[in-house]
This record gives C-alpha cells, sequence and structure tokens, in this order.
C-alpha cells in the first residue's frame, strides 16, 4: 500500500489535492493507523505534507520532484565525456531492520548492499550506498561494480527495472567521513540524495549518496512550453 501510493504520487495523480486519511482507509480497507504508517516515508522524505487539521497535500515542483526519469550516476558521468570508475567499498549480505521497513520488508530479510566510491576522471565526486532485497539479486553477489552500472546489471542478471522512484535531495555540508572520502575540505557543500526505487509498485532500493557541490548540478525542466 505504502509502494502503492509511492507511485500514484511520482505519477502526479495527486497533483490537484491529496486525500485524507480517513478518505484512504476507506479506499484501501484499512485502518486509520495504516494509513498514517504508510504514509510516513512519504512525508519524511517531503513527497506529502500536512498540519493539524488540514488535509495533507503533495509538494509539486522544486528539487526533489524534479529529476524526472530515475537517472543512473554512471550515465550522467559517462555522458560528459568523462571516464567513470568506481571503488567497492562494501560488497555483502547484510540485515538492516531500519532499511527493510523503508523497503517494506520484515525485519530480518537478509539484504544486499553495495557501497562505492565513484570517481570521474580520477577525481572523487560521490560516495553511493544501495541496499535491495537479497534473495532478488544474489547474481549481483559476483559482479565486479568497478566500471558497470548497477542498473544495467539488476537488468540484465535479475530482471529487474526500477521504473519509478520517490527522491529527496538536501544541501548539507561535508562530515569527517565525507572529507576522508572524498578528499574535500571539512564544511565543502554536498548534495545528500536519498531514493527509494521501485519496480511496478514494488520498493526494491533504497539508496543514498553523497555528492560534491561543486562537481554536481541539478537541471529541472517545467511546463509544455519547453522545445524538446
Amino acid at each position: 500500500m505504502g509502494a502503492d501510493l509511492a507511485v500514484r504520487v511520482a505519477r502526479g495523480e495527486f497533483a490537484d489535492g491529496f486525500p485524507g486519511e480517513l478518505e484512504l482507509a476507506a479506499t484501501y480497507g484499512v485502518s486509520r493507523g495504516t494509513i498514517r504508517s504508510a504514509l510516513r516515508p512519504l512525508r519524511e522524505t517531503g513527497s506529502v505534507t500536512a498540519q493539524r487539521g488540514r488535509k495533507p497535500r503533495v509538494i509539486v515542483g522544486g528539487l526533489g520532484s524534479a529529476f524526472g526519469p530515475v537517472y543512473s550516476l554512471f550515465a550522467s558521468v559517462q555522458e560528459s565525456g568523462m571516464t567513470q570508475r568506481s571503488v567497492v567499498l562494501e560488497r555483502r549480505l547484510v540485515t538492516d531492520p531500519a532499511v527493510a521497513e523503508r523497503l517494506s520488508l520484515p525485519p530480518a530479510q537478509e539484504l544486499f548492499k553495495l557501497s562505492r566510491l565513484r570517481l570521474a576522471d580520477e577525481e572523487p565526486f560521490a560516495v553511493d550506498h544501495v541496499w535491495l532485497p537479497a534473495d532478488r539479486v544474489r547474481p549481483l553477489l559476483s559482479v565486479d561494480f568497478a566500471a558497470t552500472a548497477l542498473y544495467k546489471e539488476l537488468r540484465e542478471r535479475c530482471g529487474i527495472t526500477v521504473d519509478g522512484g520517490v527522491e529527496e535531495l538536501r544541501a548539507d555540508t561535508a562530515s569527517a567521513l565525507d572529507v576522508e572520502r572524498l578528499g574535500c575540505a571539512p564544511g565543502a557543500p554536498i548534495f545528500r540524495i536519498e531514493r527509494i526505487g521501485y519496480q511496478r509498485g514494488a520498493a526494491v532500493e533504497l539508496r543514498c549518496s553523497h555528492i560534491l557541490g561543486e562537481r554536481y548540478s541539478v537541471t529541472a525542466t517545467f511546463g509544455a512550453g519547453v522545445p524538446s
């Protein structure tokens, strides 16, 4: 249900107004408490907001919802003409109840975790952490992710295509760990991007990326008057 609501939000179904908790409870045939739990991830990412006594509303426009199709850091670097390479920091099976909850999985569900330092022309520009349901992606355990895209391997080896997502982008400053991994100055501007990726309404990916602000920009288009 939470995944279904996230996909409907991403598709823009509620741009004219988001239904209240009671209306959603009646639609899905569940309790108001269940609806509130399903809405929590959307509220945490800022996709839906509400104030006491008012109906929730969908946040339309702005950086957090204007990225369009699911992007690949690998592809964006390749398209810029630079050479992309990754240093794999972690690739293993883990359990993490907090991550499992974000993916609507049981707390003890085994997860595949992949952490990479991303380089463009041999210069660090991002650290990427990804969690996926292990039972769906075991072929990835043998993949060398130094020079390949995760979404490509997901599609070709596991039959998974991420076709939608809920994403939040925040401006922040570099932590001590960011400084160590990215080689930036303490307090340097950082983009922190968190994404839940979906396939046909089911959550299949939680991704957290820390990207150097000086090496990354966000471009959004809007309206029907933009030439194709």
